[in-house]
């Protein structure tokens, strides 16, 4: 069972985990994803550049999140020569400011934005044994969340609610 973080209520932690449905949008994959995140970053006024390519490409291999250390390591392995994980990370910030990667903030990794330059709130379901992370989408959940943070005061451009605990298989 997935245990709520600390700052989230259980009373939506529960609705989160009986009423969420799987990413409602159209999930890209492939040539198809590579091909729209480059459209995408060239429309936001940046350069699709080889190592870009590259970075973008090794994270969508995995269907968890990843660190820059581990893209880094991979391209080195794949180039034959070091690339440097602060390399890594500027692209990674690239990617997320323009909605082609999201951060997966408690574990400092990184996962391919499957529908590139959408942007919406997350909710992530983190296992904490195997490290795979489910994205649920929740409109009611981001409009509760989004109403608790306005009563606050408090403003936000990005909301991203993680959830850690153990998945379906690792349970």
């Amino acid at each position: 069972m997935f245990k709520p973080l600390a700052l989230l209520p259980l009373s939506l932690y529960a609705f989160v985990m009986s009423e969420c449905e799987p990413h409602a949008l159209k999930e890209l994959s492939g040539d198809e994803l590579v091909a729209a995140a480059r459209s995408v970053l060239i429309r936001s006024g940046e350069q699709w550049t080889t190592m870009r390519e590259a970075v973008f490409v090794e994270l969508a291999r995995f269907e968890r999140p990843i660190s820059a250390y581990d893209v880094a390591d991979r391209l080195s392995e794949i180039r034959g020569k070091r690339v440097a994980p602060n390399s890594i990370y500027r692209i990674l910030d690239v990617f997320v400011a323009n909605g082609l990667a999201v951060r997966i903030e408690s574990s400092n990794a990184y996962i391919v934005n499957s529908h590139p330059g959408h942007s919406h709130d997350c909710i992530f379901l983190v296992c904490e044994e195997c490290g795979d992370a489910a994205h649920v989408d929740d409109p009611d959940v981001s409009r509760s969340v989004r109403a608790l943070v306005g009563r606050r005061q408090f403003h936000t451009d990005h909301l991203v609610l993680e959830m850690r605990g153990l998945c379906r298989q690792c349970a």
